[in-house]
C-alpha cells in the first residue's frame, strides 16, 4: 500500500522555539490503537500516515492501558522505519497498569516520571522518545521536582524535549521560572484541546507564552471527536463514536455536555456546511485547516481508524490557503466564540 498520487505534499513546522521539525498533521493513538482499532488496521493507518509524509506519532502511557504504545512500537519495527526519520512522543501522569497499587504509580513525582518513562520505552521498544509530556499538572508535587525529573530524562538520553498537556498558562510559566533559575530546560511544547469550538486557552490564555518562552503547540481533537465533521447533523449514527456510551470517555462527555449543549454544537456545525461547500472541501477538512491556520500550532494530532481517513485528513493541507481573512471572518461570525482581543496595558 502506498499513498494516493494526488495527495498534497506534507509540510513541516518548527516545534515552538526548538529546532525540531514536526509534520503539520500528526497521528495519535488516543481512543483508537491498542483498543477500538485492531492491530492490522493500526498498522495500515500508521503506514498510510508515514507514506503521506507524517513523521510525528503521539501516544501516552495511559492509552489503552499501555497497549497503544505496544502496537505503535510494533508498527515501527514491522515496517523497518529508521528511528531518525520519526518523531515519537508519549505522556506521563496517569500510569498504565490500572490494576497496580496507585500509590506512586501516577502523578509527576520524580519516581513516577522516571519509572513511567522507562515503562513506556519498554512498551514502545525504543531507546528514547523525541517528546515526553507531563500529561496533567500534579499539584501535590513541587514544581521544581517535576522540572528536575523531566530534565533527568533529557540528560540521560531517554527523551529529547519535554512539554506539558492540559496545563494552564500560570503552571507553564512557573515551570519556566524554575527551569531558568536552575539553569535547566523548560517545557518546549504544550498539548491542549483546540478546535473551532474550544478556543479560549490557545487564543487568549497562552498568548503571552508564545512571546515570552516560544511555546509550541501540538493540539489534540482538532475535529472535536468528530463533531466538526458534520456527521451528526441528522442525529447520532449507531456506529459512531458518540453512540458508544459504554466507553467511559464518551459517558463522561455526555455527563459534562448534556443534550442542550450538544444540540448547540450541532447547530453551529451545520451552519458551517455552506462554507465547506463554497470551498469545495469536506467539513472535516475545513475544521482541520482552520486549526492549522493558527501560526502557533506546530502540529494537529489526528485520529484515524482507516487509511482512507488518514488520506482525507492530509488533504486538509490544500484547504489552508483557501481560508482567506474573509472566510475566517465568516467562520467567526457563525461560531460567535472568538475570544476577545487582549488589550496591551501601557
Amino acid at each position: 500500500m502506498s499513498a494516493p498520487p494526488n495527495l498534497p505534499k506534507m509540510t513541516y513546522r518548527l516545534l515552538g522555539r526548538s529546532g525540531l521539525h514536526v509534520s503539520a498533521i500528526s497521528l495519535g493513538g488516543w481512543l483508537t490503537y491498542g483498543g477500538h482499532v485492531d492491530n492490522e488496521n493500526t498498522f495500515a493507518c500508521m503506514k498510510a500516515a508515514y507514506d503521506s509524509g507524517i513523521n510525528f506519532f503521539d501516544c501516552a502511557e495511559v492509552y489503552a492501558g499501555g497497549k497503544s504504545e505496544e502496537v505503535m512500537g510494533e508498527a515501527i519495527r514491522k515496517f523497518g522505519w529508521k528511528r531518525n526519520d520519526l518523531v515519537i512522543s508519549t505522556k506521563i501522569y496517569w500510569g498504565a497498569a490500572f490494576g497496580d497499587n496507585p500509590v506512586n504509580n501516577k502523578g509527576l513525582s520524580r519516581k513516577h516520571v522516571i519509572e513511567g518513562a522507562n515503562a513506556s520505552l519498554s512498551r514502545l521498544g525504543l531507546d528514547y522518545v523525541d517528546l515526553i509530556y507531563a500529561h496533567r499538572p500534579d499539584r501535590l508535587t513541587p514544581m521544581e521536582e517535576t522540572v528536575r525529573a523531566f530534565n533527568h530524562l533529557i540528560n540521560t538520553g531517554k527523551a529529547l524535549y519535554w512539554g506539558t498537556s492540559e496545563w494552564n498558562a500560570d503552571e507553564i510559566a512557573a515551570a519556566w521560572r524554575h527551569a531558568d533559575r536552575l539553569g535547566l530546560i523548560g517545557p518546549v511544547m504544550e498539548q491542549p484541546l483546540y478546535n473551532m469550538l474550544d478556543r479560549e486557552k490557545v487564543e487568549r490564555e497562552f498568548a503571552h507564552l508564545y512571546r515570552e518562552v516560544g511555546l509550541g503547540l501540538t493540539v489534540f481533537s482538532p475535529m472535536k471527536s468528530g463533531i466538526l465533521t458534520g456527521k451528526y447533523r441528522d442525529g447520532i449514527p449507531s456506529d459512531s463514536r458518540f453512540a458508544q456510551k459504554s466507553v467511559e470517555f464518551i459517558a463522561g462527555f455526555w455527563r459534562r455536555t448534556g443534550k442542550e449543549k450538544w444540540d448547540g454544537f450541532v447547530e453551529q456545525v451545520n451552519k458551517l456546511e455552506p462554507i465547506a461547500n463554497q470551498l469545495g472541501i469536506k467539513q472535516s477538512q475545513l475544521a482541520l485547516a482552520w486549526v492549522l491556520k493558527n501560526p502557533h500550532v506546530s502540529s494537529a494530532i489526528t485520529g484515524a481508524s482507516s487509511a482512507e481517513q488518514v488520506y482525507e485528513n492530509v488533504r486538509a493541507l490544500e484547504a489552508i490557503d483557501k481560508l482567506t481573512p474573509e472566510i475566517m471572518a465568516k467562520v467567526d461570525e457563525i461560531l460567535g466564540n472568538k475570544p476577545p482581543a487582549i488589550v496591551e496595558r501601557f
